[in-house]
């Protein structure tokens, strides 16, 4: 194992020049960068505390569920980039890409390189719906289609896209990103980065019919105002909604009076409703596809023949007064040839921490990672979904971030003390175990890379795209790492 490099004696105080308190953040995505950046513009560091953070990700690039787990036409992630890679490019933050925690180093690598562990990995895998049929041919998670569209280099290159009519279930943002792409003509995605053969495989889609499905009413709907509105900005797909799914109860009257969000997509709901043209419905007079709205549907079998989705069959629901639902007794079936499962993610476990199954998150109080006895780990925090699981936006993030370095920075003295506390020694296991880690500077030339993919494409197509994805893991650590790019 390296011994502490001469710039950083053993023996040093840590949290001075001499011997900085070394942090690892593991996840670079929102709640990592998040973390990291309050870390350093923490008041103990405004006081004279001296950090060294390193940021690991288990894949080349950095941003984590904002490079793929949000759909390529939503204006608002360039914002969100922009903010992350500010914090990157200050240069006192450094990123490691391309390691895996559990493969390339385990935690007693990192508790002998750092003070300090910040498990920030999120959740990418969907929420299980244990329905019969689910397991059918055509039957799929939202989140696995999520990561195909967008250019996650762990799944296949293609996808399935066969079906006509599809089925989607689920009322909360995933499920109408996934509805939205499925029910989009391809070539209007053209001006996002979606990688090629994710324009290619949507071109070639047969789809006429999107359904959406939510258990409860047009009130208790989990999307957010901006996610519904985009639905209206497709070209050539027409919304339509269902009369004898608008019912609201007590509860319904209660939030749309109290709660503007919930006013908004009541209002915008309605107002489609009460607008929506009859020619919506009709494939010879409307537009080539529908996105259709249902409310008041609980799932209960996926159907099917020669092991392939035929349908679906939804009970009906009614409001019980308190915003819940209960089952009515009249059951209905619609003719599908796909599934995609949208309610939820969950988190994945990780090797050597306590792990909560039943909730998909890693045990702690307040980010203070447990052990199976609920006794504080010493010097392993968490934050993000995988402290608190899969629920709320941004602001939520910076909460549980803010929550889990005030902890950290509070129990800093009785910290366990890294070994090998040198700033180049991670560098040199790295090296000696032959990972082909990925750097900041390494990204500067993947993200050049790929908005040059996107000027050649501009020149050569009649869309003006400001890049292109990469979607093969060696390319984009050969791009990185400065190495010939592969075909």
């Amino acid at each position: 194992m390296p011994s502490p490099t001469p710039s950083t004696p053993a023996g040093a105080a840590r949290g001075t020049a001499g011997r900085p308190l070394r942090i690892a953040v593991i996840g670079s995505g929102p709640a990592g960068v998040y973390a990291a950046d309050m870390l350093t513009k923490s008041q103990e560091v405004a006081d004279g505390l001296v950090l060294a953070i390193d940021l690991f990700d288990r894949y080349p690039a950095p941003y984590g569920l904002i490079r793929y787990g949000v759909a390529p036409d939503h204006p608002r992630i360039k914002g969100i980039v922009n903010a992350l890679h500010k914090v990157l490019d200050r240069g006192d933050i450094r990123f490691f890409g391309n390691v895996d925690y559990g493969t390339d180093v385990s935690l007693e690598d990192l508790q002998t390189h750092y003070d300090a562990v910040i498990f920030a990995t999120g959740a990418i895998n969907d929420a299980d719906l244990n329905i019969p049929g689910i397991e059918l041919e055509g039957s799929f998670g939202g989140a696995d289609f999520v990561s195909w569209y967008d250019g996650h280099p762990d799944v296949p290159r293609e996808w399935p896209l066969t079906a006509k009519e599809i089925a989607v279930i689920g009322n909360g943002n995933v499920a109408l990103d996934v509805a939205r792409i499925l029910s989009k003509h391809a070539d209007d995605l053209l001006v996002t980065e979606i990688p090629d053969n994710v324009h290619q495989g949507l071109k070639a889609s047969p789809v006429t019919d999107v359904h959406i499905f939510g258990r409860r009413g047009p009130a208790q709907v989990k999307f957010t105002p901006m996610e519904l509105r985009e639905l209206s900005h497709s070209r050539d797909v027409d919304i339509v909604l269902y009369a004898e799914d608008f019912d609201f109860d007590e509860a319904s009257d209660v939030a749309v009076k109290t709660n503007n969000q919930v006013k908004t997509m009541v209002n915008t709901l309605t107002n489609w409703l009460v607008e929506q043209d009859d020619e919506a419905a009709d494939p010879a007079t409307g537009a080539s596809r529908r996105l259709h709205l249902h409310f008041l549907h609980n799932p209960v079998e996926v159907t099917g023949g020669d092991g392939k989705v035929t349908g679906i069959t939804f009970e009906r629901t009614e409001l019980d007064g308190t915003g819940n639902v209960r089952g009515t007794g009249e059951f209905i079936d619609y003719p599908v040839q796909a599934v995609y499962r949208s309610v939820g993610y969950f988190g994945s476990a990780l090797p050597d921490v306590e792990f909560d199954h039943r909730r998909g998150v890693v045990v702690n109080e307040g980010g203070r990672v447990l052990d199976a006895d609920g006794t504080q780990v010493p010097g392993v925090y968490a934050t993000g979904w995988i402290k608190r699981g899969p629920v709320g936006l941004i602001g939520s993030t910076k909460g549980d971030a803010l929550e889990t370095i005030t902890h950290l920075l509070a129990d800093r003295d009785g910290l366990p003390a890294a070994a090998v506390a040198g700033h180049d020694a991670i560098l040199e296991l790295l090296a000696g175990r032959g990972v082909e880690y990925t750097t900041w500077e390494g990204w500067h030339e993947l993200d050049a890379h790929e908005k040059a993919l996107g000027a050649e494409a501009s020149a050569n197509g009649p869309v003006q795209r400001e890049r292109v994805k990469v979607v093969s893991r060696e390319e984009m650590v050969n791009v990185s790492r400065g190495a010939a790019v592969v075909g």
